[in-house]
């Protein structure tokens, strides 16, 4: 008997599945189109914990309750930390800050992803909707800006077909190889690409004046800021050429245009400035009040959703914690001792810890280091529902395989609540009160009550109703001759899941060998990788994709500027044999 299902990933495609024969197919019908992405098409090989331990040993399900509950009741309530991370995506996961909020424990705040560029995003708009994929779908010229859709969202890919596609990217990646244009920009100057385009529009009379008016009435303001931006200086900084942006801005003339941007335009200090130029850009050609128009990021994936859990609870830093501050740590669906920033900050605060607790489904360097250690159901096994941060769908995630390995969020939080007198409303009501949220389309599929298939048509969710545009920014220094450390993401794992790489790539020109080991180091810290010689990355560049071990030895835990956001590439590197 086949069930449907969704992936738990946190990614953009959302991926409906079915469950038939204990086999993983995709959906024929809806945005999954029919494939899957690799980690799903080969999820049953990958192993999980299935013993909880106790310092080393391993212990029943049962034992491994009593023992966290003992743990609880021994610690003072402001000196428990709920670390929890997006492992899982699925609506119901939320049930656990729910228990550690009504308990008195404190919670995280901020990003390890896409919180800067969020934050821009809101400064400008003043609210983050998305635009999702069914509108991308209408264009006809696609600027794909830091994105790499062969590894993180492959269901963009049936719909670039026959439009034009421009590409922005410090890396040659494959769509970047088939595109219309490709501008291998220099890391970290997309805040002055942006500027300039704007600028060129003004100066070329193609803005939209009319929409302006009545949206973005300070554009004026707006065009005498970019005009601090000296052109011929600026584009051989940033290794642009004229010919290129005249050509990006002929293409977009008249046309359907949609801006697609990755996380990696963000991951500076000021990269909720990066966002909010570009949504400017977008926003001088008009492309918020068009049928296939707009600026696809990360949108809200709650949107239109109020969460029934608890979660107003102090809160610290998600990407500086200061974890020695706690006598107990609970991290769930994370590897904080890897994804962290300053890793080596991260290993001595929490080495520092008298209880870690460690709640999910792999073997990483955070399991490794926890005192208890309880395994999570995988998504097969429990209920759940989920949203997504890239199309407006809402998707029942029902148990289609049963585990006796495990423990559910809900299970886990249910035996808390009733271990310390909390309430909680059943598993079925929740569920069912996320299904109200959904209302079935033309198509057949269940979305999101509410949303709007165009965001902000009649105007943005500001006080006013216009977009709030930049006043003043910073200038990028590129003053030495360290090197940009680019950490993307690999179609072989996902984050410090699945397969992970353990390379670093670089251009020839650099002068190292294939298989050659190096040392990559900052004023962070230092690593030893092979070398992998890739000759579609720039010269003045380090790859080394987000998950390889070690790799946040190198970065630095100062957030960004707004949205409490990490800034993975904000620290250059030096390499040396």
């Amino acid at each position: 008997m086949s069930k449907n299902t969704a992936c738990p990933l946190d990614c953009f495609d959302a991926c409906e599945i079915i469950y038939e024969n204990n086999k993983i197919t995709p959906k024929k019908n809806g945005h999954t189109n029919g494939f899957l992405c690799p980690h799903l098409n080969h999820y049953e090989n990958f192993s999980y914990i299935t013993k909880p331990r106790y310092n080393g040993d391993e212990i029943t399900m049962d034992e491994a309750l009593l023992k966290l509950k003992e743990i609880l009741q021994d610690s003072p309530k402001d000196e428990i930390l709920h670390y929890k991370g997006n492992g899982n995506f699925g609506l119901m996961q939320d049930v656990t800050s729910h228990f550690f909020t009504s308990f008195g424990a404190t919670l995280t705040d901020g990003s390890l992803c896409d919180g800067a560029g969020e934050a821009g995003i809101i400064e400008g708009r003043g609210s983050n909707k998305n635009m999702p994929l069914s509108e991308i779908s209408k264009s006809d010229v696609v600027i794909i800006w830091g994105r790499n859709p062969h590894v993180t969202n492959s269901h963009l890919l049936p719909i670039l077909k026959d439009k034009k596609i421009i590409v922005i990217d410090p890396i040659k990646t494959k769509i970047a190889s088939i595109a219309d244009l490709y501008i291998q920009i220099k890391p970290h100057s997309d805040l002055l690409l942006a500027l300039l385009l704007n600028r060129f529009l003004h100066i070329e009379m193609n803005f939209d004046e009319v929409y302006l008016e009545k949206f973005a009435s300070e554009y004026e303001d707006y065009y005498e800021l970019t005009q601090t931006v000296r052109i011929i200086k600026t584009l051989d900084f940033i290794d642009v050429t004229l010919a290129q942006i005249n050509e990006l801005l002929t293409f977009t003339q008249g046309k359907k245009v949609a801006i697609v941007c990755g996380v990696g335009v963000q991951k500076y200090r000021d990269g909720a400035d990066v966002m909010r130029a570009i949504d400017a850009f977008a926003v001088n050609l008009g492309l918020f009040s068009k049928e296939g128009c707009g600026v696809a990021y990360l949108g809200d994936s709650k949107e239109a959703i109020d969460s029934p859990f608890n979660t107003k609870a102090k809160k610290v830093s998600k990407v500086d914690t200061k974890f020695s501050e706690f006598k107990t740590v609970f991290i769930q669906g994370t590897n904080p001792l890897s994804q962290m920033p300053n890793s080596y900050r991260v290993t001595k605060e929490i080495s520092q810890v008298k209880n870690i607790i460690y709640f999910g489904l792999d073997e990483n360097e955070s399991s490794a280091i926890a005192h208890l250690v309880i395994p999570a159901k995988n998504f097969l096994c429990k209920n759940d529902i989920r949203t997504s941060y890239s199309h407006n769908a809402i998707i029942n995630m029902p148990r289609v395989l049963e585990s006796d390995y495990g423990i559910s969020e809900y299970d886990l939080s249910a035996f808390l609540c009733d271990s310390f007198d909390i309430k909680l409303k059943s598993e079925a009501e929740y569920i069912e009160y996320f299904k109200n949220f959904a209302t079935k389309s033309e198509d057949g599929c269940w979305q999101v009550k509410g949303r709007e298939e165009i965001p902000y048509k009649s105007g943005f969710d500001t006080s006013d109703g216009e977009f709030t545009f930049l006043e003043e920014f910073d200038m990028p220094k590129f003053d030495d001759k360290r090197l940009f450390l680019i950490t993307s993401k690999s179609h072989k794992s996902q984050n410090s899941q699945f397969n992970r790489q353990k390379n670093v790539y670089l251009n020839t020109k650099l002068g190292f060998k294939e298989d050659e080991l190096i040392t990559i180091s900052s004023k962070y810290g230092s690593l030893k990788l092979k070398v992998k010689i890739n000759d579609n990355i720039r010269e003045d560049c380090v790859l080394i994709y987000s998950g390889t071990k070690g790799v946040n030895t190198l970065t630095s835990s100062l957030p960004s500027f707004s949205g409490k956001s990490a800034s993975y590439q904000e620290e250059k590197v030096e390499i040396s044999k």
